[in-house]
């Protein structure tokens, strides 16, 4: 079903907003994305309580140090029982090897992806700050073919850089695609977004859309409304 396609963020930092965005979407939406805003403000805890609400979790704090810490800390990650769990790729292939080691150390059920250039990097912040020569769909397809060398499931990238990768690396290497905003909706501080429709069918394995629900009225409604266009 599509809707197990949707990770829906919750980037909050409210419990009262948060309390009330979860108790909306039990039982319509059955992804969040649990990402550094409301894990540093709520700690570990947080992923435990929702997954006893029913909700899968992507924990969103991408990842990037030396081998050793990351390979510590995704084994303890892993114990929180989170279902997605992502790095950094600029950390290097060591790295990522590592993270995989701790993860299944202990969650083999885990999937472990890698952040490849976030999707409010353009290309001129890319070649004038970030100092990368080459064009972002060559630095996205080589972080993810380094991604897939380094035995993760798949990575993080805009919809735009879907197919390619899709191409390059083969149909079963996942793409979860940030950056998603519905036609009526602004693109605030996203470069590089495409519509929910449009990201599934360039081949996105998971879309992951915040604001577009957590601001809504009603997430429930908002998330429906997305179903619908689909």
């Amino acid at each position: 079903m599509k809707k197990d396609k949707i990770i829906v963020a919750l980037d909050i930092q409210d419990k009262t907003q948060l309390d009330f965005l979860l108790k909306d979407l039990q039982g319509t939406a059955s992804f969040v994305k649990i990402g550094m805003e409301s894990f540093f403000t709520f700690g570990p805890s947080l992923v435990e309580r929702v997954k006893q609400l029913g909700f899968k979790v992507f924990l969103d704090l991408k990842l990037h140090d030396i081998p050793n810490t990351v390979y510590r800390s995704c084994k303890t990650l892993g114990n929180l029982g989170v279902d997605i769990l992502n790095v950094h790729a600029a950390g290097g292939t060591e790295m990522m090897k590592a993270a995989k080691e701790g993860l299944n150390e202990s969650n083999n059920d885990s999937l472990l992806i890698a952040v490849t250039q976030l999707t409010s990097t353009s290309e001129k912040v890319l070649h004038e700050q970030i100092l990368i020569d080459q064009s972002l769909e060559e630095t996205v397809l080589k972080y993810s073919e380094n991604a897939k060398l380094s035995g993760l499931n798949g990575v993080v990238c805009s919809a735009l850089e879907v197919k390619k990768i899709k191409e390059h690396l083969g149909s079963d290497f996942k793409c979860i695609t940030p950056g998603i905003r519905p036609k009526t909706t602004s693109h605030d501080d996203q470069v590089r977004v495409m519509t929910p429709k449009e990201a599934f069918e360039q081949g996105s394995d998971y879309l992951v859309i915040g604001r577009a629900i957590y601001q809504a009225a009603s997430a429930s409604t908002a998330f429906n409304k997305i179903l619908k266009e689909l």
